[in-house]
């Protein structure tokens, strides 16, 4: 997980159209990609409308010239959450049909409907173009930048400096866990070799994840002190200067817009 986390960030560092574009401007067309196929209501319409921005977003991460090979790995990543709640609706009755027609009977009376199926794979589409284009926004747009776009688009103070703190503190904390693993390496230590006896691995993962909470506690202490005497305080706030939007960037922004939200009225004006 910690790879990933650097390997997210390094995605973001590599040059291209997307990848120059202004923070605001991905943050605002990932989040109305995301609310328009959320807000779509559940019907077979959700199809078009995720056919649609799905080919959007394909040609989005084409133009951000990364492999299709990360976005493939991070989906993998995620997908078995969203997998094991969407799995479950085929069992269940919602309250989106008022008649149920059963496909299959399981042992314990359990039954799987046709129109819990056709719920589950609904809700599968909504959730595979959401989590597409957080994986674009990610994957083009480094943290620090994100953070400044939440500023500049009107996001608090009061959540900005927490955020920013927490931001550098990941990475931090991910060199703290580095040092450990490599520490283990050194030592010929494998906590998955199963010709060590079980309870020494167990104990030794203990060990582990205290040292890892003592330096991460200590970490905090050394951050803290650094913090007071560079004048942090209760007023404190991060400064995030104005930033113009260019006019190619405001026309996409427009059209992206535009395409999104006629999409989404017309397949939803469609009867």
């Amino acid at each position: 997980m910690i790879d990933d986390l650097y390997a997210i960030e390094k995605s973001a560092y590599r040059d291209s159209v997307i990848h120059r574009l202004d923070a605001r401007v991905k943050l605002v067309i990932a989040l109305a990609g995301i609310v328009a196929i959320v807000a779509m209501p559940y019907s077979t319409r959700v199809y078009e409308l995720g056919a649609i921005l799905f080919a959007f977003f394909i040609v989005l991460w084409i133009c951000s010239r990364l492999s299709p090979l990360i976005y493939l790995r991070r989906l993998l990543l995620i997908l078995p959450f969203g997998i094991f709640l969407i799995g479950f609706q085929i069992f269940v009755k919602n309250r989106y049909y008022d008649v149920f027609h059963p496909i299959a009977t399981l042992p314990f009376g359990i039954e799987i409907y046709a129109e819990s199926v056709e719920f589950a794979s609904i809700l599968l589409v909504k959730f595979i173009v959401s989590i597409s284009f957080i994986i674009l926004l990610s994957s083009t747009t480094k943290m620090q930048d994100l953070l400044e776009a939440s500023g500049r688009l009107g996001l608090p103070r009061e959540f900005i400096l927490p955020l920013g703190m927490m931001i550098r503190y990941i990475f931090v904390f991910a060199e703290i866990f580095g040092k450990i693993r490599s520490a283990m390496d050194t030592r010929c230590f494998d906590p998955f070799d199963r010709n060590l006896p079980y309870r020494y691995r167990l104990r030794q993962l203990g060990y582990t994840v205290g040292m890892l909470f003592i330096r991460s506690y200590e970490q905090g202490e050394r951050t803290y002190m650094s913090m007071l005497c560079r004048g942090y305080g209760e007023g404190a706030h991060l400064h995030i200067r104005s930033k113009p939007i260019g006019a190619k960037e405001a026309s996409f922004f427009a059209g992206a817009l535009a395409f999104i939200a006629l999409s989404t009225v017309l397949i939803y004006l469609h009867p």
